[in-house]
């Protein structure tokens, strides 16, 4: 089973490059399938890491960054793939 992890952060106005650059630089304990990092309007930064594990399994994420840095706590779903018949 593949189970992705979505993390989410809005940077302090005017800090977002800051806040990319932050993530990117983010090392998790094992290697997911593929992470993706992208990055949108108001400052936000989001990165979807993908996994070969259950969905309810502990893995690796992204920490919270420096409260100094972000608006407000980091935002993070788990989502599994759905089977299109």
């Amino acid at each position: 089973m593949t189970v992705a992890l979505m993390w989410e952060a809005r940077a302090v106005e005017g800090r977002g490059a800051e806040l990319l650059a932050w993530a990117r630089e983010q090392e998790l304990r094992a290697e997911p399938l593929r992470r993706e990092t992208f990055r949108a309007p108001q400052d936000r930064v989001l990165v979807i890491t993908w996994w070969d594990a259950p969905y309810d399994a502990e893995l690796p994420e992204l920490p919270e960054p420096d409260p100094e840095l972000v608006t407000r706590a980091v935002h993070r779903w788990r989502f599994e793939p759905v089977d299109v018949s």
